[in-house]
């Protein structure tokens, strides 16, 4: 993909990729949880993101804490050799923690019947219309397991990872492994088979906009395989357009800042999310004290030595003066 090339070979500054990275993470998690009826405003996401408190209900604030950390959390599940059952269900619980009405159903492969549908009013009253029927519970196991073999297996390895991502997503919503969170789960799925193969390793894109924006025509999407005897290629389309959509955004925004068109080998950096909020709390004060930092993690100083050693060390920021006085500022 061009676009994709193109943001690849754009030598960015730590403002602007911090940006972007800030940007997707914060709208991802709004929109996946929105598409699921979360009413938190883009805005109230944001606060949550930066350990703000906003006035909503427990519910709605946990569903989106726990997207964020899902999220800031794909780095050490891409670590993982293969991607289990183990994984999956750990990513189901991460994301469900608190919200479910039973706790006992995060984390696990449903033990009861569930369906989607949706409430119609049909002049007299309000009734609930069945869109689709997934597997029976006693299947799902089987079913899961052999979705993972396949995708731990060699065929996979010639799949383009945009498709992978789309297959991803499209199979966790069919099986409907869980009693609820099944969408988040596919989604977060999605976008690490995306990171881990190296197509979004610098998490810039935010594909779950695409969905949020029209709900109608992503629910359409995946239901074309039940009209087309299994045939996921209506999806798949509808998935790459998302994933496009997504990375001429990205596109577009480094356009308009002029970033230069070449990057030299190596200079490239993964940031842990301390390590980006680090850089966040620099840029925005324009310098900042170690004992500042510190207060703002709660961690020793031994810890925070460590976490800004490969901020100095990749030349993002510098130590300027000595003892008390001394201050770290972004590097010219």
């Amino acid at each position: 993909m061009a676009g994709r090339e193109a943001i690849e070979q754009a030598k960015l500054i730590p403002k602007w990729e911090l940006k972007l990275k800030k940007e997707a993470r914060i709208h991802n998690a709004h929109s996946s949880t929105s598409i699921e009826g979360n009413n938190l405003t883009l805005g109230q996401v944001a606060a949550l993101a930066e350990n703000k408190d906003v006035t909503a209900t427990a519910k709605d604030k946990d569903e989106v804490l726990n997207y964020l950390k899902a999220l800031d959390s794909i780095p050490e599940y891409a670590d993982k050799k293969i991607i289990n059952a183990k994984l999956l269900l750990g990513i189901h619980k991460t994301l469900t923690t608190s919200t479910l009405r039973y706790q006992k159903d995060c984390g696990v492969f449903r033990n009861r019947s569930v369906f989607v549908g949706r409430r119609i009013f049909d002049g007299t009253g309000f009734k609930e219309v069945v869109e689709y029927m997934p597997p029976k519970t006693k299947d799902v196991p089987r079913l899961v397991f052999e979705f993972l073999d396949w995708l731990n297996s060699n065929k996979i390895k010639e799949i383009n990872p945009v498709i992978l991502a789309g297959i991803v997503h499209y199979e966790i919503a069919r099986i409907h492994p869980f009693i609820d969170g099944n969408g988040r789960t596919a989604r977060l799925m999605a976008a690490l088979v995306l990171y881990k193969s190296g197509f979004d390793h610098r998490r810039f894109f935010a594909l779950d906009d695409f969905y949020d924006e029209n709900r109608a025509a992503y629910y359409a999407a995946l239901k074309t395989a039940q009209t087309n005897k299994g045939n996921i290629t209506k999806w798949l389309e509808y998935f790459t357009d998302g994933v496009l959509y997504s990375i001429d955004k990205v596109k577009d925004f480094i356009e308009k800042i002029g970033l230069s068109p070449k990057i030299e080998e190596g200079e490239r950096i993964e940031l842990t999310q301390k390590q980006i909020k680090i850089l966040e709390r620099i840029q925005e004060k324009g310098k900042v004290s170690n004992k500042e930092l510190r207060d703002m993690f709660g961690i020793t100083r031994q810890a925070m030595l460590k976490e800004i050693a490969k901020l100095i060390d990749a030349r993002l920021i510098e130590l300027v003066g000595k003892g008390r006085n001394a201050y770290y500022k972004i590097s010219d």
